[in-house]
């Protein structure tokens, strides 16, 4: 089963790291949250990445094109101009690398990269988000519902602590950081059929109208996730995200 990847937006947001880098490649432990994201995949069975670029889209296609040579031990005879590899420490990834486009929307990026799908069932996910969810659970939820795209439903947490205040002005209760409003948001890694580009007319936002148009039509499932999830916006997300790794307890680190 193929795995896209949106891989393609500026990350405006983000600027103090995206001036340098795609956002994908902004770095999570010294590894680009990209590589992260495609070992929570790797990590279920899922090996055949497609990869939508845009914005320095050439750094994703240096980054893999010198992944083997960063990954293992080689010697390098400069006499005899070869280059030998004596450990392969690399994963068993296939990526493909589409250009989609400096300034296209969503939707047009998966309408790019059609013709790399074949004719199955297939996967997608945002290039900033992580989080440690059972994508074989997915995928079955998926099968079960028969709708032409499930989406990852998770609630996040409140930016803000809050405080349960009595008419006295004595706080009955104080919860740090809760669950936002009981609202369920998308938070990507999707589950897709063939028949979603049916609905996607011209370069318009896959979340927008083809979204809206598969929802009418009662084509669309959610799968509510109750684990950890965290997208990396801002500057301020990254670093959360470093302080977890480095604390030797990320909760998306579920490979080996």
């Amino acid at each position: 089963m193929k795995v896209v990847i949106l891989a393609g937006g500026k990350g405006t947001r983000l600027s103090e790291a995206t001036t340098v880098v795609p956002k994908p490649m902004v770095e999570i432990g010294n590894q680009p949250i990209l590589w992260h994201i495609m070992k929570i995949y790797s990590s279920f069975g899922f090996n055949d990445f497609i990869v939508c670029l845009g914005y320095k889209g050439y750094i994703i296609k240096e980054y893999f094109s010198h992944y083997l040579l960063h990954k293992s031990d080689v010697t390098i005879d400069l006499a005899q101009g070869k280059t030998i590899i004596h450990e392969n420490k690399t994963e068993s990834w296939r990526v493909t690398l589409v250009d989609t486009g400096l300034e296209a929307l969503t939707a047009a990026r998966l309408l790019a990269v059609r013709k790399y799908l074949g004719k199955h069932t297939f996967m997608m996910a945002y290039g900033d988000g992580l989080a440690n969810i059972n994508l074989k659970k997915l995928l079955d939820s998926h099968r079960k519902s028969k709708a032409l795209s499930t989406v990852t439903a998770v609630q996040p947490l409140g930016r803000f602590g809050s405080l349960d205040i009595e008419r006295n002005n004595k706080v009955k209760a104080f919860t740090e950081k809760p669950k936002g409003d009981n609202a369920w948001i998308n938070a990507g890694f999707f589950v897709m059929e063939q028949g979603i580009f049916d609905y996607i007319h011209g370069d318009v936002l896959w979340e927008k109208e083809p979204v809206q148009a598969l929802a009418r039509a009662g084509k669309l499932s959610a799968y509510r996730h109750q684990g950890f999830w965290r997208p990396m916006d801002t500057l301020r997300d990254r670093n959360e995200l470093e302080r977890l790794w480095q604390s030797g307890n990320a909760p998306w680190k579920i490979w080996k």
